[in-house]
C-alpha cells in the first residue's frame, strides 16, 4: 500500500516535470501550433499531454527510482556511520559556518538577471564543501582545544577548593541523607572524605537483625553512592588506620585533626566532644535552623492545633520545617486552624521553639 502510494507520488511528480519542461521550452513548442487550432486550445492540449506523458512515464519507471534511492540511502548511511563522532561534529560545525558565510556572500548576487541564482546555488555548493573540508581536516586541533579548554576549567576549579578544608562525614550524617542534598546546592567545597570505619559501621547496621536499623544502614549505604555519583564534589574513601581500637566517634575526630578537616554530623554528642578537642565540626541541624525563617515576639501566624501540650490547656502546632510551636491556651482548639501571636522564641541545641498565645 504504501510502496503504491510512492508511485503514485512519484507519478504526480513526474508530470510536474512535463508542465515544467512545458514552460522552459514554450519558444520552442510553440512554433508546432498547427494553424486551424488557437492558441489557448494548443497550450491546454500541450500542458495536459505533458503532464499525463510525464507522469506515466515516472509512475512506470518509480520501482526503480525508488530501489536506486534506497541503495544511494544505504551507501550514504554506511560511509556516514564510519565517520567518527568528533570528526562528524566538526564537520557539521563547519558545513553551518560555511552556509552562513554564503548567506551573506550571496545577498547582493542574487539579483543580478539570469544567472544570479545558479551562481548563488554553486556558491552554497561551494563554500558547503570547503567548509566541511575544513571541519574535517581539523577535527584534531579543535578536540585539542576542547580539551585544553576543559583543563584550565577543571584547575581553575581546584584552585578554588585546594585550600578548603576536606569534610569527613560521620555515621549519622550519612544515614540522615540531608547531606547528599547540601551537596547538591553546591554549599560544600573541598574534599568529602568518607572513612573506611564509617563505610565498615554502616556495612554492620545495615545487617543487623533489627528492620529499624537493617533500613537505616541501607540508606547510608544508598546515599554514599548518591554522593560518590555527584559531579559538583570530589568525593573520598580514606582508609586510614588507628593501631588503637578507638570508637567510631573518636577515629572520627583524631581523622580530622591528621587531615586539618571538619567533621560533618548531626551528633550532639561528637559535636559537644569535638568542641572539647578543638576540632571543626560543621552540624546539619544548626544549618538547618540558621536557615529557619526567623520570628519575633508579637508576630502573628496561622497554624493548626494538632495536639495539647504537657502544661494544662496549652496546644501544639508546627510550621512547614517541623519548628514546634507551644500555643498557650491552644489545647481546646485542637484539629482547628488558629491565628497566633508570638511571645517568645527559645533556640536549644537540640532546635529551636516558639511560644504564642491565641489572639
Amino acid at each position: 500500500m504504501v510502496k503504491k502510494a510512492i508511485r503514485w507520488f512519484i507519478g504526480v511528480g513526474g508530470g510536474s516535470v512535463g508542465l515544467l519542461i512545458y514552460f522552459l521550452m514554450y519558444n520552442i513548442l510553440e512554433t508546432l501550433k498547427p494553424d486551424y487550432m488557437s492558441k489557448s486550445i494548443f497550450d491546454v492540449a500541450m500542458l495536459t499531454t505533458l503532464f499525463v506523458l510525464f507522469g506515466i512515464i515516472f509512475y512506470f519507471i518509480a520501482p526503480f527510482l525508488i530501489k536506486k534511492s534506497q541503495q544511494i540511502a544505504n551507501y550514504i548511511q554506511n560511509e556516514v556511520s564510519k565517520i567518527p563522532l568528533p570528526e562528524m561534529v566538526t564537520i557539521i560545525l563547519g558545513f553551518i559556518v560555511s552556509i552562513v558565510i554564503a548567506y551573506f556572500v550571496t545577498s547582493p548576487i542574487k539579483a543580478i538577471p539570469f544567472v544570479g541564482i545558479p551562481l548563488t546555488i554553486a556558491i552554497y555548493i561551494f563554500l558547503g564543501y570547503i567548509g566541511s573540508n575544513i571541519g574535517r581536516i581539523k577535527k584534531d586541533e579543535i578536540a585539542k582545544y576542547i580539551h585544553s579548554r576543559r583543563i584550565i576549567s577543571r584547575e581553575k576549579t581546584n584552585k578554588k577548593t585546594v585550600n578548603a578544608m576536606p569534610k569527613i562525614l560521620d555515621t549519622s550524617v550519612i544515614i540522615d541523607g540531608r547531606i547528599a542534598d547540601i551537596i547538591d546546592t553546591g554549599f560544600i567545597e573541598g574534599k568529602v572524605i568518607i572513612p573506611t570505619f564509617v563505610l565498615e559501621e554502616l556495612r554492620h547496621i545495615a545487617d543487623s537483625a533489627d528492620d529499624l536499623k537493617r533500613v537505616k544502614g541501607r540508606r547510608g549505604l544508598d546515599i554514599i553512592n548518591e554522593i560518590q555519583n555527584k559531579s559538583n564534589v570530589t568525593v573520598e574513601v580514606n582508609e586510614t588506620k588507628f593501631d588503637v581500637e578507638y570508637e567510631v566517634d573518636i577515629k572520627l575526630l583524631k581523622l580530622a585533626e591528621k587531615l586539618g578537616g571538619s567533621v560533618v554530623t548531626n551528633d550532639y554528642n561528637l559535636n559537644k566532644v569535638a568542641q572539647i578537642q578543638n576540632v571543626k565540626v560543621l552540624n546539619i541541624n544548626e544549618l538547618s535552623n540558621a536557615v529557619k525563617p526567623q520570628l519575633i515576639s508579637g508576630e502573628q501566624i496561622n497554624v493548626q492545633i494538632v495536639k495539647e501540650g504537657k502544661e494544662n490547656s496549652q496546644g501544639v502546632a508546627y510550621l512547614d520545617d517541623g519548628t514546634m510551636i507551644v500555643v498557650e491556651n491552644g489545647k481546646k482548639f485542637i484539629g482547628s486552624y488558629i491565628e497566633v501571636e508570638v511571645t517568645s522564641v527559645l533556640q536549644t541545641p537540640a532546635g529551636r521553639m516558639i511560644f504564642a498565645k491565641t489572639k
